[in-house]
């Protein structure tokens, strides 16, 4: 039995789905970024209110409705951030667990059935959909960048 444990085949079913894991710890990576840079341009916004606040910002209607614009902005993409991450770490587990799966598969001469396929199938559905919601979450980090060249260009315009 233990013999079947250390055959080649084994450690080569389990690398397989290793270069899928991998890419699924590149994307949390950059993804736990992207709602790292969320919080900081939250954390800008709430210091212009602040300015506001404290009498140190002119044009306040113009500034008020930027920064309501912003943050709506900015929660809509932390929630496309979050269900990217969910399913990005939810991809990684299938990945493992098919990789589990592929070394039991060897270990028991396939009576595992198609357990290993199935789980990396349902890897890459999953994976599909955490592509899926970053590619939204870019689109409103877009909206993002034309808020604030909107409110430069404002400003821009008050100091001729």
């Amino acid at each position: 039995m233990l013999e079947q444990l250390f055959h080649p085949g084994v450690l080569g079913a389990m690398i397989t789905p290793a270069v899928l894991i991998t890419a699924c710890a590149s994307l949390i990576l950059s993804t736990a970024n992207r709602l790292g840079r969320i919080f900081d341009r939250v954390n800008q916004l709430k210091i212009e209110v602040e300015n506001i606040l404290n009498g140190k910002s002119g044009f306040i209607d113009e500034r008020r409705s930027m920064i309501r614009k912003q943050l709506i902005v900015q929660k809509k993409r932390a929630r496309y951030i979050q269900l990217a991450m969910k399913c990005l770490y939810s991809a990684t587990c299938l990945f493992i667990l098919c990789s589990l799966a592929s070394a039991l598969n060897v270990f028991f001469k396939g009576n595992l059935l198609m357990a290993p396929e199935i789980l990396a199938i349902l890897g890459v559905i999953v994976l599909f959909f955490a592509s899926f919601f970053l590619f939204y979450e870019t689109r409103y980090n877009l909206y993002f960048i034309e808020g604030q060249i909107e409110i430069t260009r404002f400003l821009e315009e008050k100091i001729e």
